[in-house]
């Protein structure tokens, strides 16, 4: 019979010692795990979170054995590069600190026994991931098990394996599934399977069985309608077990219709996670992984991509038993690493081997924004050939698929190489207008109308604390966040063939590089706050458009109680098709028909706001006042559009209001605007280097007003009234 006993308690945490021998030695921190030892430092800000070599260290009894026991710790999340030592022995070597892996330790076992794990985060260049914008959390941050299994067994030693793989075919026609299982076993002559009350006993063949069962009226796993789960369990004669649960379902994505579930068209919109909490850093607790899964099912996303790493299988089974769709991916991220290649082709094997059976995951993700701090070249190219071809190899039912970064031009051959592919896009944000998301789709699925393409990341950042009556972007306002998404939503919803959409982020998570919009070491583009405790007034945007069970209204707005304008818009955000807005307890106007509801105010006094549709209400308070709220503004803008009045511009002359395209057409224009943006490129590194090598990214900015890219490149106002000078002196 298996056991398994958690190893939770009674650690000792080493923060710096020469060596695991000497960390052995040192007095330490006692801890229970999870645990991280950036779970402050690494949220703070000032890219300065502890990243090098520290231990965690335990004393174990040795357990009773029967004859022939063995006996194995297994980690299931120890970042970023293992070493394990049992009694000064060094037994274990992983690299990857998002995949599990296990350790036999039989052999090696006394009566008492000093396990030491040397664990390092630090920079490397073989070990993903090494250049990103979140934090690099160290540490025993998920848990440690020891398993005692029968000499008779299931394996435990190939990639954290879970002993046995699933593959469930449906006939959609004939309501019918055919189910695969196969196992892996130690010392054993046979297994016997069963699935849904039906046992069959084959062969094991050099450590290898396998069987087929068919399933009559299958009961389908059917997204978040209904996530039916069956068990399947094999079983050895020396009680060895082990079970693990599945689903049976059909999809497929066409590139003109979008992602089909069991034969129906299922349109995925929803959002992406990282497995980071305030003061909490990465080592989260099941209360944590299921505090997510009920914001995200009031939310009513049906998809997820679980960004940028393996997550925990605690989260994984919540994504099946909910019935979210997943994308599931390495850390293979920024910056391509000659050196990295083997540890690409290793985390990608592991997260593949550990999580076939769920079923919600649809897609296996190849890199995330690889070309953003790296050139394509061959050995780029040929990475991510390999990777293909053994996602392939190990897995013949799933597509793979990236997310490329923006300025990755559209008729790159690294595009080629997945079976389908995704975007992530700000403009809007860093970068040009929000029209531009739209055109950048419109203009891809001309040109190559055959490929499945998604959109894997948009987002701007909103601190909630800051607000405005005209936001703008980059001025961190939740205002400005409810604007840029209210415009993408339309934009998704307008457009059937995106095969998936992933708004970055659910939650605000911490990028300890990071010090911007008011915030220290945090992303900040999430609907939901790190803690968890605050919902920005878009979350509700989202739960409106994607929640259609749960009635409720919001108001938005409600952090924005002074306000300096005679007539203020109040907006409303519902899934019901009707709104009334009351104003001091007297009706005011209705709306009805959307999603979005947008009333214009009057502002005298202090008024109690109220938004009722069908049983559900909602108040907020505002006041008028003389001038704006300093608080609600992080950075004051002079609006430069208002610099210059049409009726003082020379119209036959250029100025900052010419389309940038425009301007660079005329030679000498042109070359005045050419030196200007070689002296800003020599501060922007790579970004800028790949917004020169890249024609399509070089269309989508000829289309932007000079003024608009001044503005988001922070220029000030004497610069602007410079250059719009000196264009004026030349003639179209």
């Amino acid at each position: 019979m298996r056991k398994i006993i958690p190893l939770k308690n009674n650690w000792t945490f080493v923060k710096s010692a020469a060596d695991a021998s000497a960390a052995f030695s040192c007095t330490g921190e006692c801890i229970d795990l999870p645990h991280t030892w950036n779970a402050k430092d690494g949220q703070d800000g000032g890219n300065d979170y502890h990243r090098g070599t520290c231990y965690y260290i335990k004393t174990l009894q040795k357990p009773e054995l029967k004859d022939g026991e063995q006996v194995y710790l297994e980690f299931t999340g120890a970042a970023m590069i293992a070493d394990v030592y049992i009694n000064e022995v060094h037994t274990a070597h992983h690299e990857g600190g998002y995949s599990a892996f296990r350790v036999n330790i039989t052999d090696i076992l006394k009566e008492e026994n000093h396990i030491v794990v040397s664990l390092n985060n630090d920079d490397n260049n073989f070990c993903y991931p090494q250049k990103a914008d979140f934090t690099f959390y160290g540490g025993l941050y998920r848990m440690v098990n020891l398993i005692i299994v029968p000499q008779s067994h299931f394996s435990l030693d190939y990639c954290g394996t879970p002993g046995v793989k699933i593959t469930p075919v449906v006939d959609l026609d004939r309501h019918k599934a055919a189910v695969t299982i196969e196992a892996w076993t130690v010392s054993a002559n046979k297994v016997t399977f069963t699935i849904n009350g039906d046992s069959q006993t084959v062969p094991s063949i050099e450590g290898h069985a396998q069987a087929e069962f068919i399933i009559e009226n299958v009961h389908l796993w059917d997204g978040l309608e209904d996530p039916y789960l069956y068990t399947a369990e094999a079983s050895l004669e020396s009680g060895d077990n082990v079970n693990t649960r599945f689903g049976c379902r059909e999809f497929h994505i066409d590139p003109q219709k979008g992602f089909f579930l069991n034969g129906r068209s299922y349109p995925l919109r929803g959002v992406s996670r990282h497995q980071d909490y305030k003061d909490a850093g990465n080592a989260l607790t099941p209360e944590h992984h299921r505090k997510d899964m009920e914001i995200i099912r009031e939310l009513g996303a049906n998809t997820l991509r679980l960004a940028h790493y393996q997550h925990a299988q605690e989260f994984y089974d919540l994504c099946d038993e909910n019935g979210l769709i997943l994308w599931a991916e390495i850390p293979y991220i920024t910056m391509h690493m000659p050196e990295g290649r083997i540890n690409t082709l290793s985390q990608m094997e592991e997260l593949i081997v550990q999580n076939y059976n769920h079923p919600s995951i649809v897609t296996w993700g190849l890199s995330n924004e690889i070309t953003a701090a790296s050139s394509v070249n061959e050995d780029l190219l040929e990475n991510h050939r390999l990777l293909n071809d053994l996602c392939h190899k190990l897995d013949s039912t799933r597509p793979t698929v990236m997310a490329n970064v923006f300025m990755l031009e559209t008729e790159n051959p690294i595009l080629e190489i997945p079976d389908i592919n995704s975007y992530n896009l700000y403009f809007g944000w860093y970068l040009g207008e929000l029209e531009q998301n739209d055109e950048f789709f419109d203009e891809y699925h001309a040109e190559y109308p055959d490929r499945v393409i998604g959109f894997s990341e948009y987002g701007a950042d909103a601190n909630p604390q800051f607000q405005s009556p005209d936001p703008e972007k980059g001025d961190y306002t939740e205002s400005y966040q409810a604007l840029y998404h209210e415009h993408m939503l339309h934009m998704i919803e307008d457009r059937p063939y995106l095969w998936a959409t992933h708004v970055w982020n659910l939650f605000d998570f911490a990028a300890d590089g990071r010090d911007e919009g008011g915030k220290h070491g945090e992303n900040q583009k999430g609907l939901v706050t790190i803690d968890r405790k605050l919902k920005k007034d878009t979350f509700y945007l989202y739960k409106a458009a994607w929640n259609k069970k749960d009635k409720f209204v919001h108001l938005c707005g409600s952090r924005y109680a002074d306000r300096a304008e005679d007539i203020t818009e109040i907006k409303v955000y519902s899934n019901q098709p009707e709104v009334t807005l009351l104003v001091d307890g007297k009706e005011f106007a209705t709306q009805s028909n959307r999603i979005i509801f947008k009333f214009q105010v009057p502002v005298t006094g202090e008024h109690v706001v109220t938004a009722k549709a069908d049983s559900c209400e909602e108040s907020i308070t505002i006041r008028k006042v003389a001038e704006e709220n300093p608080a609600y503004t992080f950075i004051r803008r002079t609006p430069v559009t208002n610099w210059f009045d049409a009726d003082d511009l020379k119209p036959d002359y250029f100025s900052i209001n010419d389309c940038l395209s425009d301007i660079r057409a005329n030679k000498k224009a042109g070359a005045i605007i050419d030196e200007m943006m070689a002296k800003g490129a020599s501060d922007r590194g790579d970004v800028a280097d790949a917004v020169k090598d890249n024609p399509a990214l070089q269309r989508m900015m000829g289309r932007m007003t000079l003024v608009s890219l001044l503005k988001q490149g922070g220029a000030d106002e004497e610069n602007i009234r410079q250059i719009n000078r000196i264009l004026q002196n030349i003639k179209k």
